[in-house]
């Protein structure tokens, strides 16, 4: 892989990394206790509920696409970097580009 393709995807890879960042804040708010106290009825309780849960797992995958990004950008720079794990050939740019968390080829993912 060329040095300027490995600048483009470290580009991409701290863009992602902000964007994640701001997305786990975001969903950190969102799943914050329910009081059982709270004036709204019922049903609203029940959405609220439902709400947080669907929240609480959009954090969970955040988080853990933010741990691969970051994983990513401290290997960027490696040798092998942008090289299958499983097959040990190289990811094709567009792919690193759409995924840079992308551990694998197609075929082997």
């Amino acid at each position: 892989m060329k040095a300027s393709q490995k600048s483009l995807i470290k580009t991409r890879i701290q863009d992602e990394i902000k964007e994640a960042r701001k997305l786990v804040s975001e969903l950190e708010e969102l799943t914050q206790p329910i009081a059982p106290d709270d004036a709204i009825g019922r049903i609203s309780r029940m959405e609220a509920l439902n709400n947080k849960s669907v929240n609480e797992h959009l954090l969970a995958k955040t988080q853990a696409k933010l741990q691969k990004l970051e994983s990513s950008l401290k290997k960027v720079d490696q040798e092998d970097y942008g090289n299958c794990r499983s097959c040990n050939q190289p990811i094709p740019v567009g792919r690193l580009m759409m995924l840079p968390e992308a551990e694998k080829c197609v075929n082997c993912a």
